[in-house]
């Protein structure tokens, strides 16, 4: 079988931060607030993306495109640290990749929410250019 010499870029893996994480199931495990993990930790893209989506299912779209470009914009400071030079996959299957993955849905939701087409469609190809698995796993729009 012939050797596949134009593969493209290896997947990106996130660095994992225990104390962001650790903090923010505390805080969602006894139904708190969860402002204070995204306060105490703002390069932790999976708090902004909770927030994304709180604000979401409260029917808040503004708040949420906020709360989601922001998680979204951490996420892509921390991929490119990571090594990620603009593609390439982003596996949903590596746990710590799901906050900035799903901030990038909630930015498309959101941006579907206030009638931003251009941007939810934007959003919607990264999705699935990053990970199909995520695509399939979170909510569309």
């Amino acid at each position: 079988m012939p050797q596949n010499l134009i593969a493209g870029p290896p997947p990106t893996h996130l660095p994992e931060d225990e104390a962001a994480r650790d903090q923010l199931a505390g805080l969602l495990a006894s139904g708190s607030d969860v402002r204070p993990a995204a306060a105490e930790h703002p390069a932790y893209s999976l708090a902004w993306a909770v927030l994304a989506e709180q604000a979401l299912d409260g029917g808040d779209a503004v708040t949420a495109y906020a709360f989601a470009r922001t998680g979204y914009h951490r996420g892509l400071d921390a991929l490119r640290r990571s090594g990620w030079r603009g593609t390439g996959p982003v596996p949903w299957e590596h746990e710590p990749n799901r906050g900035f993955l799903r901030a990038l849905a909630a930015l498309g939701r959101a941006a579907a929410a206030i009638g931003e087409a251009p941007e939810a469609d934007r959003c919607r190809e990264f999705l699935h250019d990053s990970s199909e698995s995520a695509a399939a796993a979170l909510p569309t729009w």
